[in-house]
């Protein structure tokens, strides 16, 4: 997948576990760690939007996009 989830980075940075996001969010410890481990299809900015005041950072900080390898250029 190109687009990289830095959500742990944020994470060690605040100095917040992910079961205090996922408090402070409103969202599952299983949907979270799809999300942070890459597995998501998508995100809602609602969610996008949570996770952006829990943790002080703008939604740059935690999607980051990567062209894959084996794209054509």
């Amino acid at each position: 997948m190109a687009i990289i989830i830095n959500i742990d980075v944020m994470l060690a940075k605040r100095k917040m576990s992910v079961t205090e996001l996922s408090n402070e969010v409103g969202i599952t410890m299983a949907n979270l760690s799809v999300l942070k481990n890459g597995k998501a299809k998508a995100v809602r900015f609602s969610t996008l939007e949570s996770i952006c005041r829990a943790l002080e950072c703008q939604p740059g900080d935690i999607l980051e996009y990567r062209p894959d390898q084996n794209e054509g250029g």
